[in-house]
């Protein structure tokens, strides 16, 4: 699993990686965590409002830091 933060690596860009690191921990997944932080991949990824969080290419959230609770949610689905 590629769990990728899509922002420009200011601090919500941060906590949003280490909240997504800890989801994922938790769960005991097999993941990939990588930072975006090139504007064009961003803006080619569809994403308007950092930070992002994309599963397997897929943006699931943006323009907020989730949770542990919510990324783990989103990574249970």
């Amino acid at each position: 699993m590629t769990l990728q933060i899509l922002g420009s690596g200011c601090a919500k860009c941060a906590t949003l990686a280490l909240n997504t690191e800890t989801a994922a921990q938790s769960l005991g997944l097999d993941f990939k965590l990588e930072k975006v932080t090139d504007l064009n991949a961003i803006i080619d990824a569809g994403v308007m409002s950092t930070p992002a969080l994309a599963i397997d290419g897929e943006v699931k959230s943006m323009g907020k830091v989730l949770s542990v609770e919510q990324i783990k949610r989103l990574l249970e689905t």
